[in-house]
């Protein structure tokens, strides 16, 4: 894979992984500066990446130039698996990140590690069509809000929501304008639902509420 290093702070270091052998170690440590790119749509696939520390987003951009956001990847999440060779999604940073690569591999696999991919597979398809139900909302505060409980429960946050992402990155994750973004999460604080101490920062504070509007 053609990877984007540039200007980038890249630390290495062998580690071993499933269905190679111990003299063998296929992972390397990558770590990437916020926004900076992993990989671009249209690379030759020969890797796949585990999230260690800090978000992760794949995306596309759109022949009018906008992007389309398929993902947040958080620490633990696997990405990067084609079915062909070539990559159909772009991977970024979101925030500071540290990302372990694996060489796709022509070896036969054994019984563990085809269980290991099996699950991988099986959370991508249950994160992509939790994503599929999200964009089909019916308005802007129901599209927030069951972002919001999804962060929640992804992060295991009982009140307080990190948002390492920007308005931005909500926006092209939920199909919407970054304006109607701000204003939605305004008039959400506004009626207590929620409480904003930071860009960042989001206090759930009706969280039965914000269930409701994702049911």
């Amino acid at each position: 894979m053609s990877v984007s290093f540039a200007a980038a702070a890249v630390q290495q270091h062998s580690m071993p992984w499933l269905g190679t052998a111990a003299a063998e170690p296929a992972g390397s440590v990558l770590s990437f500066a916020a926004d900076q790119r992993i990989y671009a749509e249209g690379d030759a696939a020969r890797s796949y990446y585990k999230v260690v520390s800090g978000v992760v987003r794949t995306c596309r951009f759109l022949s009018d130039g906008r992007r389309q956001i398929d993902a947040f990847l958080l620490p633990g999440d696997v990405f990067g698996f084609e079915s062909g060779t070539d990559r159909r999604l772009s991977a970024e940073a979101v925030s500071s990140c540290t990302v372990i690569a694996y060489r796709r591999s022509t070896a036969i696999p054994d019984d563990h590690t085809v269980g290991q991919f099996f699950a991988f597979a099986m959370t991508y398809l249950e994160q992509t069509r939790e994503h599929c139900l999200l964009l089909g909302r019916g308005s802007a505060v129901q599209k927030i809000a069951a972002f919001l409980i999804e962060m929640a429960e992804r992060t295991d946050a009982a009140a307080t929501v990190g948002l390492p992402m920007s308005r931005q990155d909500i926006a092209d994750y939920l199909g919407l304008t970054i304006e109607t973004v701000s204003r939605t999460l305004s008039q959400m604080e506004r009626q207590g639902t929620i409480a904003l101490p930071s860009a960042r920062k989001v206090v759930l504070k009706n969280r039965h509420l914000l269930e409701e509007l994702n049911t």
